[in-house]
């Protein structure tokens, strides 16, 4: 496992889009106009969740951009908290890869439930925030560590994991059900915690992340391709040796020099680096010569 760090990648990157999105909308689209109407209007209209039934506004895509949309500083300031306060030690377990698509699919099924669920229980209106996101996160916390203490406001006394998310979880059942939440989705937030009990439960046996990590390899086939190769055994190119792979990957197993690229040796470790890099920040951030390095190992290969 490697070092653990207080803002990993994913979950900075999450805190940085929600805060650009912030002030872009409340310092400048809220100020410019187009018309009569502001710019900011027209990213409301296309940008918020909107109700299936009772508008006209509604889009797919609003499914996932309503996310990463907040009301006010508290709403932002609150939601990123406890984004960073659950979700960075889920991150540095997990991996940056499915912490992101446990968190997006989490605010999915809270904006699902929103809209099909609420409008049962009051008027329909527009939703906004990573609340819903944010609530998987919890209960992904809650079962991952389940006796860990955690203050609860406004008591201030420590509680076990599994106890503040049932405890949330119900309050939040009974002011949805009771229509008096006000501007509050509570059955959004209800909605990322039950997304987030199936994922955490059955993500993996359902070969959900799976799915998305072949989405998310779809550029660098020539590492699957690797991948499915190392097993074998290779026949040695002119003035090399012979390579053998046995089983999973272990330092141990491979013979130091495999082929060279513009005269230079490029040695197992060496490509054990280059696949290490691509998995933590993703095929774009290798350099012109570890592309080149791969290009090669590719033709080597096929």
């Amino acid at each position: 496992m490697g070092r653990f760090s207080i803002f990993p990648p994913v979950m900075k990157t999450l805190i940085i889009i929600n805060v650009i999105v912030f002030l872009l909308e409340k310092l400048f689209l809220d100020r410019l106009t187009f018309g009569d109407l502001s710019i900011g209007y027209f990213f409301k209209v296309y940008f918020y969740l909107w109700p299936i039934f009772e508008t006209n506004n509604f889009q797919i895509w609003q499914i996932l951009t309503y996310q990463f949309i907040h009301g006010d500083l508290w709403h932002l300031f609150f939601n990123l908290f406890a984004l960073w306060m659950f979700g960075a030690e889920l991150e540095n377990e997990w991996g940056s890869r499915k912490f992101l698509v446990y968190f997006l699919l989490s605010g999915i099924g809270a904006g699902l439930v929103q809209l099909f669920i609420a409008p049962m229980f009051g008027t329909a209106a527009p939703t906004i925030g990573a609340s819903g996101a944010v609530f998987g996160i919890l209960v992904a916390f809650g079962l991952s560590y389940p006796n860990r203490p955690i203050f609860m406001f406004p008591i201030f006394i420590p509680v076990p994991a599994k106890i503040f998310v049932l405890i949330y979880a119900g309050i939040n059942l009974l002011m949805g059900i009771s229509g008096t939440g006000g501007n509050i989705a509570y059955f959004a937030h209800l909605g990322g915690a039950l997304t987030g009990f199936i994922l955490f439960k059955f993500g993996d046996r359902l070969g959900i992340y799976r799915f998305f990590e072949r989405i998310f390899s779809g550029r660098r086939r020539i590492l699957n391709y690797y991948e499915e190769e190392r097993r074998s055994v290779y026949q040695p190119f002119p003035g090399e040796r012979t390579i053998v792979y046995r089983g999973e990957r272990s330092h141990n197993d491979f013979v130091s020099s495999v082929f060279s690229v513009n005269g230079e040796e490029i040695t197992q470790a060496k490509i054990d680096e280059i696949l290490d890099k691509i998995s933590e920040t993703g095929y774009q951030n290798l350099t012109d010569r570890e592309k080149a390095i791969l290009f090669e190992l590719s033709k080597k290969i096929k």
